[in-house]
């Protein structure tokens, strides 16, 4: 079977990589020439564990990179869509690449016989894959069952995980009215995963909504755990990591994301919540539970900022070092960071900041340029420091000892994410969730 994936980001990348790299015959296919070249030198542009083996290993055997759409569904059986949908100024989702993607696509179908399986696994509010449908009809002058059929194929891959999501995934949702279609991409993931993998079979409505229920709720249990923490900063002696290991302990709740920080980031869950909630509003819903867990998200960061605040009293001149700036560990990602919020009211403050990450500087680079100071060590960023924030949990962070922290101005640590005993800690040391006694 022939494989196109359309949109070498995160998610079609780590697919194509993997697909190619168990003997599968995959085009990858990007409208970024530049993107093109790095990838077909074994340049992975973004950072993503592992990916760089899978993707060596797939250019080795049966992985081709092209920007070529025709070419693609000339030889493949089915195309897979994984083309960015990001957030618009309005807070809803963007789907002009999807759409500038369909309309490529129908142009090149009208110069080939082939009938491909079109395979929509961008993330997409219910109704579009009708809508990209229709733009494939009316370009390509072919009908949805006769010149090609489109289906829905949400992906649930985690940044920092992808490789291994996409090798294991605990989920397949199958989306679609073509039963032969339908069948046919049934039938690559059981031959991928094995028959033991559990598919949902449902119409392209439903798997779409499928994907935005999922981070919706992934969303609410962070905001939910987060309130906890709050709650948990005010009571003495109070530990919110004891009672998310408690309460995680209940097959009911479950212990996936339900470890208290600054707030959830990235690509997804922020961008699918408030489409969501924008979502809901267009269809004359008013989603009371989706916007509290927005508001929830966005007020981490504020209550970040008192503490500084209050520990610190006025902040003009003050210098702070930013320990983590990648949303989340393993990965360069810096949207939506917490991180990258909480620098931002700090400088309007006139704060100095200094700032340190395994992976991240170069995207912070683009945001900030020369406004803050960019450190090569965890060490020069705590240096002469009033306040040292720990946002990410990366493993380097967890190895820091008291010593670490002597040539602090200051010695006050803010630690979201409670990487260390405060027993241990010879300074002021406050761990978000847990309550002073």
């Amino acid at each position: 079977m022939q494989i196109g994936i359309i949109g070498l980001g995160f998610v079609g990348l780590s697919f194509a990589s993997v697909l190619g790299s168990k003997g599968y015959s995959v085009i990858g296919i990007d409208t970024d020439l530049e993107k093109i070249q790095k990838i077909s030198k074994n340049k992975v542009p973004f950072f993503e564990p592992k990916l760089d083996s899978f993707l060596k290993n797939g250019l080795s055997k049966s992985l081709k990179i092209s920007s070529n759409t025709e070419y693609a569904l000339k030889k493949s059986d089915i195309i897979f869509l994984t083309i960015g949908t990001p957030k618009s100024k309005d807070g809803y989702i963007d789907l002009s690449m999807l759409k500038k993607a369909a309309k490529d696509i129908g142009n090149s179908l009208k110069k080939i016989t082939q009938k491909p399986i079109i395979v929509i696994k961008s993330t997409v509010v219910p109704g579009t894959t009708n809508e990209i449908r229709k733009i494939i009809e009316k370009t390509s002058g072919k009908k949805n069952g006769s010149g090609f059929s489109i289906l829905t194929n949400p992906e649930f891959l985690r940044e920092g995980s992808a490789i291994n999501d996409t090798l294991k995934p605990h989920l397949v949702v199958i989306g679609g009215l073509e039963k032969n279609s339908i069948d046919k991409l049934k039938r690559f993931y059981e031959k991928l995963y094995g028959k033991k993998i559990k598919i949902i079979l449902t119409n392209s409505q439903t798997a779409e909504m499928i994907k935005y229920t999922n981070n919706s709720f992934l969303a609410t249990k962070i905001s939910f755990i987060n309130q906890i923490s709050s709650l948990c900063q005010n009571i003495a002696g109070t530990n919110v990591d004891d009672i998310a290991e408690a309460i995680g302990i209940d097959p009911r709740i479950g212990s996936a994301f339900l470890k208290a920080g600054p707030g959830y980031g990235g690509s997804c869950l922020p961008k699918d919540l408030s489409t969501m909630i924008k979502f809901s509003s267009k269809i004359g819903i008013d989603p009371i539970l989706l916007k509290a867990v927005e508001k929830t998200n966005e007020n981490q960061i504020e209550k970040i900022f008192q503490i500084i605040n209050k520990k610190l009293g006025k902040l003009e001149n003050k210098q702070i070092g930013i320990l983590g700036l990648s949303f989340k560990e393993d990965s360069d990602d810096i949207r939506e960071s917490r991180s990258i919020k909480l620098i931002k009211i700090l400088l309007k403050e006139k704060c100095k900041i200094k700032v340190h990450d395994p992976k991240a500087m170069n995207n912070t680079k683009l945001v900030f340029k020369d406004k803050i100071i960019y450190s090569n060590s965890i060490s020069s960023a705590i240096y002469e420091t009033d306040c040292i924030v720990i946002m990410t949990p990366w493993k380097e962070y967890t190895k820091l000892v008291n010593s670490d922290f002597k040539n602090m101005k200051k010695k006050l640590v803010i630690d979201t994410r409670r990487m260390f005993s405060k027993k241990k800690m010879k300074f002021d040391y406050i761990a978000l969730g847990i309550g002073e006694n």
